[in-house]
C-alpha cells in the first residue's frame, strides 16, 4: 500500500534549510538519480518496506496498479510485498530507504519481479 509520509521536521532561516527525513527505522539508504523518460523498478520486496524522499524532479509511481505523481519535497512509503514501478517525468534525485537492506547475507537480493 502506498503511503504519503511526513518528515520529522523542517527548519528554515536566513542561512537555508534543514529537513530531517527520518531518525530511525531504516538499515539501508541510497541516493538515486534518474533521467527523464526512464522507467525503473517493476519489482517487489518480500522483506523490505521502503520510503522515498524526492530531492528534485518529478516522477509517476505505480504501486499495485495505483498511480500517483510525486515531486520535490514529497515523502512516501511502500510496504513489503507491494509491486512498484517508477516512470521519471523529469530528471530526478531521490533518497531511498529500506527497512532491512536489499542484499541478504547469502548474496541473494530481496527483489522479485514475478
Amino acid at each position: 500500500m502506498l503511503k504519503r509520509l511526513k518528515t520529522d521536521f523542517h527548519f528554515v532561516d536566513e542561512r537555508g534549510s534543514i529537513d530531517q527525513i527520518i531518525h530511525e527505522g531504516y538499515a539501508q539508504v541510497n541516493v538515486i538519480t534518474s533521467k527523464a523518460g526512464v522507467i525503473r523498478g517493476g519489482h517487489y520486496h518480500k522483506q523490505n518496506s521502503e520510503a522515498f524522499y524526492v530531492i528534485s524532479g518529478k516522477l509517476e509511481l505505480t504501486v499495485n496498479g495505483e498511480v500517483e505523481i510525486f515531486s520535490a519535497g514529497d515523502f512516501f512509503g511502500i510496504e513489503a510485498g507491494d509491486w512498484h514501478s517508477f516512470r521519471y517525468i523529469e530528471d530526478t534525485v531521490l533518497v531511498s530507504m529500506y527497512s532491512r537492506g536489499v542484499e541478504n547475507g547469502d548474496g541473494s537480493k530481496d527483489m522479485f519481479s514475478e
